[in-house]
């Protein structure tokens, strides 16, 4: 027994253990929410549009993590940021107005977006560099499953056994609380590897990898707010067809993620990526063209499944970074990756209206920006050897 606690006693388990725990709560806030602010506190598309540039604020300024460390450990400050999140979830059906649900959003999307950033940064440190890639795609198979299972439950709860959204939100937060508090207790505290520094960190060295995170931060927005979209606009995709694509694209990432993570991990990152941009800009402009709603929905699942191989970015910088600057430079990361969530489905929204498929021709020209970018990722990216093209460092 005392064999298998030890065994068991490990970061990467407890990474995999939140990493699930995570979209189990979150997928439920989400697949819900549509319908409930709708029913319930009677949204119009203005309150949706508020709501949801609320959510984004705390991603946009995800880089306060680092003064939140000078006070907490990292590990602990994950376990709370986790906590948050559910009891965000827990506390969203009690409170259908326009206000609670503005507030009720914050509070989640405060945990989440610091829970996500302080889980890169941890597993970049708590993992070997050769081992990264793989175990990223770990970690993306078990979201899948905690996500499918969020999906089907709230089926069987609310089609089959009549729930109600107060205590289908309240069931989820309350288990996401418990699965928490049982993870502060199971593991535990793993020492830091390398002190971190505390304070933020922008590096000239490191511009390539901020620039491959604000063009994938880009490319993601046109995905979640604008390919989604084009299904029901265009295509007249019913609740269930849209649906249908969520557990498909959830499937192919429970079996083919950590496949994909392994094979990022023998080919490198320049090949990856300039594979992944590649195949983007065919789909964007195929987006642009698509009139068959079948061909649509292939794209759709290809198109996400494409998310895996952003893996490659972070293992990029892993291999460059100084040790100690993981955890400041994660969140900031997070914001230049939001910075796009800001001002992007705002103007698209407006260039949508006058021609949709410009939208996409415009996400493949952020692509083409990302190729670019990619093919400039030496063979064996390290310290001092952070791109091909050399560039003055300031440190």
């Amino acid at each position: 027994m005392k064999k298998f606690i030890q065994r068991f006693n490990q970061p990467e388990h407890l990474l995999l253990a939140m990493a699930f725990t995570m979209p189990l709560v979150f997928s439920v806030w989400m697949v819900l929410l549509n319908n409930f602010v709708i029913e319930k506190a009677r949204f119009t598309g203005i309150e949706i549009g508020i709501l949801q540039s609320l959510r984004e604020v705390p991603g946009f300024l995800a880089f306060t993590v680092i003064y939140a460390l000078i006070f907490i450990k990292e590990q602990r400050l994950a376990l709370i940021a986790l906590a948050v999140t559910s009891l965000g979830v827990f506390l969203t059906g009690f409170f259908p107005s326009v206000v609670g649900l503005y507030l009720t959003t914050v509070l989640m999307s405060i945990g989440f977006h610091y829970y996500e950033t302080i889980s890169q940064s941890l597993t970049l440190q708590w993992i070997e560099k050769d081992k990264t890639a793989h175990f990223m795609g770990r970690m993306l198979s078990i979201k899948a499953i905690a996500s499918l299972l969020a999906f089907s439950s709230i089926w069987l709860l609310m089609e089959k056994f009549s729930w109600g959204y107060q205590i289908t939100y309240a069931l989820f937060g309350s288990i996401g609380l418990m699965m928490t508090f049982f993870l502060t207790l199971a593991f535990k505290h793993f020492k830091e590897k390398t002190p971190q520094t505390k304070k933020i960190i922008l590096r000239k060295r490191y511009w390539l990898f901020y620039a491959l995170t604000f063009f994938s931060g880009a490319r993601r927005q046109i995905f979640v707010v604008f390919a989604g979209f084009l299904m029901v606009e265009k295509f007249h995709y019913s609740v269930a067809d849209v649906s249908a694509l969520f557990l498909i694209n959830y499937v192919f990432n429970w079996l083919f993620a950590a496949k994909i993570g392994k094979l990022i991990g023998k080919i490198g990152e320049r090949a990856t990526l300039r594979f992944e941009y590649i195949g983007l800009i065919v789909i964007f402009i195929s987006y642009g063209l698509v009139e068959n709603a079948n061909i649509a929905a292939v794209l759709y699942v290809i198109d996400h499944l494409f998310f895996a191989l952003a893996i490659a970015i972070k293992t990029y910088f892993q291999k460059i970074a100084q040790p100690e600057d993981i955890a400041a430079s994660a969140g900031v990361s997070f914001s230049i990756n939001h910075i796009a969530a800001v001002f992007i489905p705002a103007l698209l929204g407006m260039l949508w209206i006058v021609q949709s498929s410009w939208v996409f021709y415009i996400g493949a020209g952020f692509a083409v920006c990302s190729l670019s970018l990619a093919m400039l990722i030496p063979d064996k990216p390290m310290k001092g050897n952070e791109t091909r093209v050399r560039v003055a460092s300031n440190e």
